[in-house]
């Protein structure tokens, strides 16, 4: 299953309500097990972004759903990249000649 990585800033909006954050993850979490995927990891992270959100979907569409479906409570911003683990790095690079 494809993997996702997430990197998470809140919005202003995000930060007055930050005591709602756990109830928010946990909405995401079983938002991502009823489309068949399934939230691998969660961060708080120091630095340029706030958290930092692994997740696994079945493809890209439904990730990007995930994803809007987040977003558009208004709470955080997201810059989101499919992630390829060893075995298919290694595959895509043997690929070439």
């Amino acid at each position: 299953m494809p993997t996702y990585i997430s990197l998470v800033s809140l919005t202003e909006q995000g930060i007055k309500e930050v005591k709602k954050a756990p109830e928010r993850l946990q909405a995401f979490d079983l938002a991502a097990k009823e489309v068949g995927g399934r939230l691998v990891g969660f961060y708080m992270v120091m630095g340029p972004f706030d958290y930092v959100v692994i997740t696994e979907a079945p493809d890209d569409q439904i990730a990007a759903r995930l994803i809007i479906g987040t977003i558009a409570q208004g709470s955080v911003r997201t810059q989101t990249m499919r992630a390829f683990p060893r075995e298919e790095f290694e595959q895509i690079a043997h690929s070439f000649h």
